[in-house]
């Protein structure tokens, strides 16, 4: 790694740790018998409270961070993130279906494997249409399954928004507060050794395959004459980045956005080399979420805080128009 590496790697950690030391000092706190929010030194059960939440946030951000490394280096195309293949709005139909088969049967959702396995099996169909519907003579065609993906994932959403329409209101207020992207104030343990194992083990895969992944940005036949099996290299990047965002999912909802602004962020930074730029990826995608979960604590719509996936999207939308527009970015 150079020096430049270097500094931008710690400028990327800096920032992580200064979004989560402003996190965990604000919130809300009593006021004649309402609530408002303030900074101030939190107490011991307030920083347990919150460095949960922190926790949580930095995991699911350098989660959708590494399957938006994965899919760009998959597809090279540096504008390429999880909802481009349809893989979040296949994960998020998958959890739709598994809420409204338990409220109709009146079961546990547990008993249809609750929202994760829902997610995992969403995401698996979703994967393997678009493989299916991608692949060409020679392989599978980046282009063949961007233009796949896009089209699966819209039938998708628009299938989670039929099943909204068919579910009593009380469950359609769930199903659409989740689908806008819901942050656990209080995440499951579980949950977060899960996805602690999970962001450790697909980082550690993409940091070993570095060079191939390298490789992988280059032509067809460059990769080929350089030793790297491409098509095998394809696939897995394209599983590990269904079960990354199958996991987000699972998690939090459909969030958009950071799987796209934390590797570019991250590729400014450190350089396009992919031995700095999977570590730094995964830095920068959890600062930007704990950065957007502290935005949302200003923000209440009368209902509650705003929804941690509208605050990426307002801020990440732009972002990706401005990336589109300019076109300055490092392949």
């Amino acid at each position: 790694m150079t020096r430049a590496a270097k500094h931008g790697a710690l400028l990327l950690l800096g920032a992580l740790l200064l979004a989560a030391a402003v996190r965990v000092s604000f919130g809300p706190i009593a006021d004649g018998g309402s609530l408002r929010m303030a900074f101030g030194v939190p107490s011991i059960e307030s920083i347990q409270l919150r460095g949960s939440a922190v926790i949580g946030a930095a995991l699911l951000g350098a989660a959708l961070a590494l399957a938006g490394l994965s899919l760009q280096a998959l597809l090279r195309n540096p504008l390429a993130e999880p909802f481009v293949l349809g893989i979040s709005s296949g994960a998020g139909f998958g959890v739709a279906l598994v809420l409204a088969a338990a409220y109709a049967l009146a079961l546990p959702a547990v008993r249809f494997g609750g929202e994760a396995g829902g997610a995992v099996v969403g995401a698996a169909t979703t994967l393997a249409l678009v493989m299916w519907l991608g692949r060409a003579r020679a392989g599978h065609d980046p282009t063949r399954l961007i233009l796949a993906g896009v089209i699966v994932g819209s039938i998708f959403a628009s299938a989670t928004m039929l099943v909204e329409q068919m579910v009593p209101h009380g469950l359609r207020g769930d199903l659409m507060s989740w689908m806008a992207g819901r942050l656990p104030e209080i995440p499951e343990p579980q949950m977060l050794s899960f996805l602690a194992v999970l962001v450790v083990v697909a980082g550690g895969l993409l940091f070993l395959r570095s060079r191939a992944l390298d490789v992988a940005c280059l032509s067809d036949d460059e990769a080929i004459t350089s030793g790297v099996e491409l098509r095998r290299l394809r696939v897995e990047l394209f599983f590990l980045s269904g079960i990354l965002a199958a996991a987000a999912v699972a998690y939090a909802g459909p969030i958009g956005f950071i799987g796209l602004v934390a590797p570019h962020a991250a590729r400014r930074l450190v350089g396009a080399s992919h031995r700095a730029l999977v570590p730094a990826s995964a830095i920068a995608g959890a600062a930007l979420l704990v950065f957007a979960d502290c935005v949302r604590q200003f923000i209440d719509v009368g209902t509650g805080r705003l929804p941690i996936g509208v605050v990426t999207a307002l801020a990440g939308g732009p972002a990706f128009l401005w990336l589109l527009r300019r076109g300055r970015w490092t392949a």
